[in-house]
């Protein structure tokens, strides 16, 4: 059975997190949406994720597309909605946008992936804007380890947002999962020639010293969208909303103002 989390009332919006963590991370920002009332959030865990089941058979990119179409079909049917994608659900967030086209009423990327592809990615040098020996003397080897892989910014006020609503994702993902989707880590066609025409406002967020999916080629995906708000953050890497919360809310919260009726 599929692990969904529904809060509030109103327009639908659908969050759809990243590869090896869960909805948890997103859940993070749920302040900010329920600030005006208007929307109901869904989350969804991901197949092999959180507290979903992984897909039987290959579980590629392609499979978890079409489950993600499949289940905002039957959870919101031909209603409007909005989405917001982090890292891997950035690109699932395109794939189905350009799906259900004239539904939806915008969609804000964090970190998103591009191109799945690793060697096509425009990507920095590898590096810690921020770090706090102490912090990291303190913790597990194991914790230490899941930490550092992406944080640029490491302190103590970061690392409990970590611990909080990206660890718990981490450990509780399917590693069988996750290989037969890292074996078929691409989309029959980009989804990006399927959203020409798209004019409903667009929020694209991304680290400066995110060295995972970069910030360049999200800049250059913004050009597409002519209400696309893009904005480059310093001192972030690719959980973006954890490195800089505040500034994030604010971009958020200037996107869900631009899709008011």
């Amino acid at each position: 059975m599929t692990n969904i989390v529904r809060r509030g009332t109103g327009l639908p919006l659908v969050l759809v997190h990243g590869n090896g963590v869960d909805h948890r991370l997103l859940l993070d920002l749920d302040d900010v949406f329920d600030e005006t009332g208007q929307w109901e959030r869904i989350y969804f865990d991901l197949p092999g994720f959180g507290g979903t089941p992984a897909l039987p058979g290959r579980g590629g990119l392609p499979d978890v597309a079409d489950w993600l179409d499949d289940m905002v079909g039957s959870v919101i049917g031909h209603r409007p909605f909005a989405m917001i994608g982090s890292s891997l659900g950035g690109l699932l967030v395109r794939d189905l946008v350009g799906r259900r086209f004239p539904q939806c009423l915008g969609f804000a990327l964090l970190a998103p992936v591009v191109d799945p592809v690793q060697g096509n990615r425009t990507l920095p040098e590898p590096s810690v804007v921020l770090e706090d020996d102490a912090l990291l003397e303190s913790l597990s080897a194991t914790d230490a380890e899941a930490y550092c892989e992406v944080a640029v910014v490491r302190t103590r006020d970061n690392w409990e947002r970590f611990r909080r609503t990206a660890l718990p994702g981490i450990r509780a993902a399917d590693p069988d999962a996750m290989r037969r989707l890292g074996e078929l880590y691409e989309l029959p066609e980009p989804p990006d020639e399927r959203l020409d025409g798209f004019e409903q406002p667009v929020l694209i967020i991304a680290g400066r010293q995110d060295a995972v999916v970069g910030y360049q080629d999200q800049q250059n995906l913004s050009e597409l969208f002519p209400h696309a708000t893009c904005a480059v953050l310093d001192q972030a890497g690719h959980n973006v909303h954890l490195d800089q919360p505040q500034t994030v809310r604010e971009l958020l919260r200037n996107w869900l103002r631009r899709m008011e009726p």
